[in-house]
C-alpha cells in the first residue's frame, strides 16, 4: 500500500492508496484543490468542511453538465460517412444484379 502527501485547500493530507494509483490520486487532488480555491474566491471565508463541500459540488456539477474538461472523457468523434468508392461499387453491383434478374425473368417468361 502506497501513501501520498496531498495539499488541498491549504492543508496537508496523507492518503493511502493502492500501489500504482499515486499519480491518479495526485491528479484528483489537484482538481479538488482547484475547485476548493474557486469556491473560496467566489464565496469568501469558508470553514474547511464548507470549502470542501462546495468544491465537491462544483466538481459534481461539471460531471452532471457534461462539461468536465479533464474530468470527463471527450465525446466520441462523429462517425465518418460511407466511403464514396465503396458506395459507387455497391451501386454498380446492384445495377448489374437488377439486369441479371430482369434477363432471368424475361428468359423464364419466353420459355
Amino acid at each position: 500500500m502506497a501513501h501520498v502527501d496531498l495539499l488541498i485547500a491549504g492543508r496537508s493530507y496523507q492518503i493511502a492508496c493502492r500501489d500504482g494509483e499515486e499519480d491518479n490520486l495526485r491528479a484528483a487532488a489537484r482538481l479538488v484543490d482547484a475547485k476548493s480555491r474557486e469556491a473560496l474566491s467566489g464565496l469568501g471565508t469558508l470553514s474547511e468542511s464548507r470549502q470542501l463541500l462546495f468544491a465537491s459540488l462544483l466538481l459534481a456539477d461539471q460531471l452532471v453538465d457534461g462539461s468536465g474538461g479533464a474530468v470527463m472523457a471527450p465525446p466520441p468523434p462523429e462517425p465518418a460517412g460511407p466511403d464514396p468508392v465503396i458506395v459507387d461499387r455497391v451501386v454498380r453491383l446492384a445495377e448489374r444484379l437488377e439486369l441479371l434478374a430482369d434477363s432471368l425473368e424475361n428468359g423464364a417468361a419466353d420459355a
